[in-house]
């Protein structure tokens, strides 16, 4: 029976920080040397590359888990189902709950814990847990769901992607300009209707590859704390993505069955709007076809990399709400394909 997406929920934060606001911000290389460019050329220079214009921080008084919890009330409700009917609780996401001004990372307990604890779910036979996959977690969880379902260990599963990276930035980093903070929330499980999940691929590369994206103490020489934020060799990972991502799409779409001219979208990770350019554009050359017009969401321009929330939270905006004039319709075939830290890659053909 195919197994499909039945709900979507999605939690933006409201707090909109424009890139404006880094214009006071003292930056430092990985070798602790101020920058030479003055500030309003470092940030022309971020925008012009990434895309990104604003991003979204959660509330001071909200948590990942707290993050997690709307958009999986919002899934619930979309699907119109029982949420003491859920069998897994599966919660993707980097650094668990994060409490504003601690950069302590707290994973216990788990955040899919906290998560059933918060939706006041008292079935003891529905099961949370948190994976830690990179950015292509939401997609991975999924993976996992349609998995437990084929196998009858489960008949519904919550899967949601949630991260405050805010809270993990390096104030003194070029790259804290890229990170931001939300929750997608998707309900999957069987039903009649055709299409659903056709197909998937993920693989990990961790030869070098593995250090591509890390955490380290701040760059500025004179924060001697030990508190670790993340860090990223932006360079590697594009080229990373960009040499990986269109074959590991192809292969997915390949085994859905699907043609290259069936696909209506393609969402990818949100992290920086000319690698998702690329992507796509290598990704149509292995067909030899040109890209489509209006085929690719992007929301990295207004919401920032919220790593694994951002394809759970676009989709949730494009169904709802036609995002910049996106549209989708019953019968539709889309992909779904992400990239981060492990490094880890993964693809997912998708019919509505």
């Amino acid at each position: 029976m195919p197994i499909h997406i039945s709900g979507t929920g999605s939690f933006i934060p409201k707090n909109k920080v424009d890139n404006n606001s880094f214009s006071d911000k003292l930056f430092f290389d990985k070798d602790g040397n101020e920058y030479p460019n003055s500030n309003d050329e470092i940030i022309e220079k971020f925008q012009t590359i990434t895309g990104i214009k604003e991003r979204r921080y959660a509330n001071k008084e909200h948590k990942t888990s707290d993050l997690a919890t709307f958009a999986a009330q919002n899934a619930i409700k979309d699907a119109g189902i029982d949420k003491e009917t859920i069998d897994y609780i599966i919660v993707a996401h980097n650094f668990g709950d994060i409490e504003y001004g601690t950069n302590q990372y707290i994973a216990l307990p788990s955040v899919a814990t906290m998560v059933k604890h918060k939706l006041d779910i008292l079935n003891e036979n529905c099961v949370a847990y948190d994976i830690i996959f990179g950015c292509p977690g939401w997609i991975e969880g999924v993976i996992q769901a349609s998995a437990f379902i084929k196998s009858k260990m489960a008949k519904r599963c919550l899967v949601i992607g949630a991260d405050t990276l805010s809270r993990t930035i390096d104030e003194s980093d070029r790259d804290s300009m890229i990170f931001a903070d939300g929750a997608g929330a998707t309900i999957i499980e069987e039903n009649l209707e055709p299409g659903g999940i056709l197909s998937h691929k993920t693989i990990t590369k961790a030869g070098k590859e593995a250090l591509y994206l890390f955490c380290e103490t701040s760059y500025n020489p004179k924060n001697t704390k030990s508190v670790k934020h993340i860090k990223m060799n932006g360079r590697k990972v594009y080229e990373f993505a960009i040499s990986n991502i269109p074959g590991a799409l192809k292969k997915c779409l390949e085994d859905s069955g699907k043609n290259i001219d069936d696909i209506k979208k393609i969402f990818l990770h949100q992290a920086n709007e000319k690698l998702d350019e690329a992507v796509l554009k290598y990704f149509y050359k292995q067909f030899n076809k040109e890209i489509p017009e209006n085929i690719m969401p992007i929301s990295v321009d207004i919401y920032g990399n919220s790593s694994v929330a951002t394809i759970p939270t676009l989709y949730d905006e494009v169904l709802k709400t036609k995002f910049k004039g996106h549209n989708l319709k019953k019968g539709d075939v889309i992909l779904f394909a992400s990239v981060g830290a492990g490094m880890n890659i993964n693809a997912l053909t998708y019919q509505l």
